[in-house]
């Protein structure tokens, strides 16, 4: 058991975007493939041997029932992705924390490649992201941004619009490993931000952020399938699969 490596899942959020399907219940409760998007992201963190696990809750939280701990972001309303994980910082600080998206289906073995990747502050990217970009949109590069990593495995950039598919050297999937090293250069970083820019930043955003300033980002290649269920367009493109995994 990996006991000083925690998992946090970012679930404050509705996720609008799924129309009907988070009328009563969190986008990470919606069933693929017969499990809720959840239960997936639960499953593969206790297969890497993750036992202690936080939920950051927001809309509906009372909906919750797994036996994990939680946090809560109930301003989840008015803010961004980085304000919900700063209701994590008690963990943040005192350990090696695994950060998930919540609406992302990833394999056990992407997380331990993550937990092994060098670094205090590292992101998992699929360089194999075109496939499935190309099946779930007309045009590829209208949803893609920009990923470049350079030989020594640090991000150079992310999370730009780009008009040409040489500026993506892979898509990053919502998987983050922070040690409390690099946790606190974040909290320096963001003690210069007021608060309305706090609440309003994404991940992605923080990321580009980081990097801008000088903090060192480094991302680890994962080749295992995995899934974004950003519309329910995904969600129907995903159960026409035999399987995920």
């Amino acid at each position: 058991m990996n006991k000083d490596i925690r998992g946090i899942i970012l679930a404050a959020g509705r996720g609008s975007r799924m129309g009907h399907h988070t009328t009563n219940k969190p986008k990470c409760r919606t069933i693929l493939h017969g499990k809720e998007l959840i239960e997936w992201q639960l499953e593969a963190l206790n297969g890497a041997a993750i036992k202690n696990i936080a939920i950051i809750r927001g809309y509906l939280p009372d909906t919750f029932d797994f036996d994990v701990h939680y946090f809560d972001n109930k301003r989840w309303s008015k803010t961004n992705m980085v304000s919900s994980l700063i209701s994590a910082n008690e963990w943040l600080e005192k350990s090696i924390c695994i950060t998930s998206y919540s609406d992302i289906v990833y394999t056990k073995k992407s997380v331990e490649i993550l937990i092994n990747a060098p670094g205090d502050i590292v992101i998992t990217y699929d360089p194999n992201w075109e496939k499935i970009w190309t099946e779930r949109f007309d045009e590829p590069l209208s949803d893609a941004e920009s990923f470049r990593i350079d030989n020594d495995s640090k991000v150079l950039e992310i999370g730009a619009r780009v008009k040409d598919i040489s500026q993506i050297n892979g898509q990053y999937m919502g998987l983050v490993k922070y040690t409390p090293k690099g946790w606190g250069m974040i909290l320096d970083y963001l003690s210069d931000l007021d608060e309305v820019d706090i609440d309003n930043l994404d991940m992605t955003s923080l990321l580009s952020n980081l990097i801008k300033s000088g903090i060192v980002v480094n991302g680890v290649p994962i080749n295992e399938p995995w899934f974004e269920v950003d519309t329910e367009s995904d969600l129907i493109l995903y159960s026409k699969l035999e399987k995920l995994f």
